[in-house]
């Protein structure tokens, strides 16, 4: 069983009011748009991080991470990108790889709006976390908390706070 904080769209910044569910992770995923080695080096004193970069990064982060990252975390096929779109819209150039890797849980970031939805037809949960930094369209900061016990994904909590005035 793993505990799972979820986030995207730092921006160079991590939010403090976040920290203290940092420490009750097993594993940092971070759904790109970093911004900063800062920003993870940060989250690494918590716990391990996957990520993947965003179209924000720059070639220090492009060297650090992959563009899309395909692991197993229990017994669940995991695939993280940073554009991707969701269910019914998913980008044009990441649905056919998703067709291709089959993913029982399929990440993306990019939009700064929060969703998490089933996708019948490519039968997979779909998350996006919405965004944690300063910069973007969003009010309100989230991430997403939850447990991977063997094939399940349970559990699921969305944590916010308000944008800082700024």
């Amino acid at each position: 069983m793993k505990q799972i904080v979820l986030l995207s769209d730092t921006h160079h910044t991590l939010d403090e009011r976040f920290f203290p569910h940092f420490e009750k992770a097993d594993e940092i995923w971070h759904a790109g748009d970093i911004g900063s080695l800062e920003v993870t080096d940060a989250l690494k004193k918590y716990a391990p991080v996957k990520a993947v970069y965003g179209n924000i990064d720059d070639r220090t982060i492009r060297t650090e991470f992959k563009g899309n990252l395909y692991f197993k975390c229990e017994k669940v096929n995991v695939m993280m990108t940073h554009i991707g779109g969701y269910p019914g819209r998913y980008d044009k150039k990441i649905l056919p790889i998703i067709e291709q890797a089959n993913p029982d849980l399929f990440i993306c970031g990019h939009s700064h709006i929060l969703k998490v939805m089933y996708d019948k037809k490519n039968q997979l949960l779909h998350m996006n976390p919405g965004a944690v930094g300063d910069y973007g369209i969003h009010q309100v900061k989230t991430i997403l908390c939850f447990t991977i016990d063997g094939k399940d994904i349970k559990d699921l909590r969305v944590v916010e706070f308000p944008r800082s005035k700024g």
